[in-house]
């Protein structure tokens, strides 16, 4: 059997690995930062009555600008966004494809501040560009003159700031984004996947847009919304950054079935949306019973908590597993993460820890991690 290594392919993409997270049946599956409730009946109902009007148009191709969703999803995000500002695609992944086709690519350099998203050096790798990732501040928080200093320094074509970060979930604030775009000519992408949940009061970078072509706001409906199964994500930009990824996109890249089930979804944002403050709770109530048995836990302002203080990752993983329970490993030294579930899930999980604490105690740093 031919192996990848026999095969012709680029020689920058050798000794890459595929992004992967474990799906396993389990019993409690708070590994991917999915939101664990499903969708209301009412949604459904709604999306499928939205799915079956455009069924029987299915001989004909979708609306290649799929206009209708990007008004609904410019009147969801508010801040003044017109439907010319809305891009979208099959996953914020997608998404981000589009945009590093469109403005990185073969001698670019994509930058981000690390630990972030896996997916990042993917995609840089996968359109040629080179991927610099530069160290966060203590506690992986991010200041202005962290931020300004080493995008001087690098001078990316691309800068990507997630926000909250995974798999940290410490958030950027406002000031660092724009200490950021003032200090490159590239353009600087926002990632707000989690944005949501974020705690009342703290402003998105949607509020930066007027007046910085260069900005872009990518959000995704897969985790506040409970819609990862229907890979939609997408961004608010300047109309001309609209322009510039309709030259990479395939054509016709939304099929109508996603764009009437992203439609559907979105006439029912309230009713969508109304699980965020339960997996808020579950995200405190873990930040407190963790620190609570000896942990450290970073700040976060995502649906996920990451803790140190680990002292062998792997093996708390499989304890965890035993348990029959999937948390993940995200390969920082002494840390683990875990999503906010269920109330049920999360009781689970903690349990567990305490068992395995008491149990186990070696697994426990003497001294909780530092960053």
């Amino acid at each position: 059997m031919t192996t990848l290594d026999e095969l012709p392919i680029r020689d920058d993409l050798r000794g890459q690995r595929p992004y992967g997270a474990p799906q396993e049946n389990v019993r409690v599956s708070i590994n991917v930062n999915e939101n664990p409730f499903d969708v209301p009946e009412a949604v459904v109902d709604h999306v499928m009555k939205s799915i079956r009007e455009v069924l029987p148009g299915l001989n004909r191709y979708p609306d290649r600008e799929f206009v209708q969703l990007r008004e609904k999803l410019a009147d969801y995000l508010g801040h003044g966004v017109e439907a010319s500002q809305i891009w979208a695609a099959n996953g914020s992944n997608e998404v981000l494809q589009h945009l590093l086709q469109a403005f990185a690519g073969p001698g670019r350099k994509v930058m981000g501040f690390g630990p972030t998203y896996s997916m990042y050096p993917l995609l840089s790798a996968g359109v040629g560009s080179e991927w610099i990732a530069v160290e966060r501040d203590a506690d992986y928080e991010l200041s202005p003159e962290t931020a300004a200093r080493e995008v001087a320094a690098h001078r990316p074509d691309v800068l990507i700031l997630c926000s909250p970060n995974n798999p940290t979930g410490t958030p950027v604030d406002l000031d660092t984004i724009k200490a950021a775009y003032e200090a490159t000519d590239g353009v600087v992408i926002v990632d707000e996947a989690y944005g949501e949940f974020k705690p009342d009061g703290v402003p998105s970078a949607l509020e930066l847009l007027p007046g910085r072509p260069r900005l872009i706001v990518s959000r995704t409906m897969s985790k506040a919304f409970a819609y990862a199964g229907a890979r939609l994500g997408y961004f608010a930009a300047d109309p001309a950054v609209v322009d510039a990824v309709r030259l990479v996109r395939l054509p016709y890249h939304l099929s109508a079935i996603t764009q009437a089930a992203a439609i559907g979804a979105l006439e029912c944002a309230d009713i969508m949306l109304g699980e965020v403050d339960r997996i808020r709770v579950q995200r405190d109530r873990l930040v407190r019973e963790i620190a609570a048995l000896g942990y450290r836990v970073y700040r976060t302002e995502a649906n996920f908590v990451m803790f140190g203080g680990v002292s062998d990752p792997n093996e708390m993983f499989e304890e965890f597993y035993r348990r029959s329970i999937l948390i993940r490993d995200n390969g920082l030294p002494g840390c683990l993460r875990v999503t906010a579930g269920t109330e049920d899930e999360t009781s689970a999980f903690l349990d567990a820890l305490e068992e395995i604490t008491r149990t186990r105690p070696e697994l426990r740093a003497t001294a909780p991690a530092e960053a």
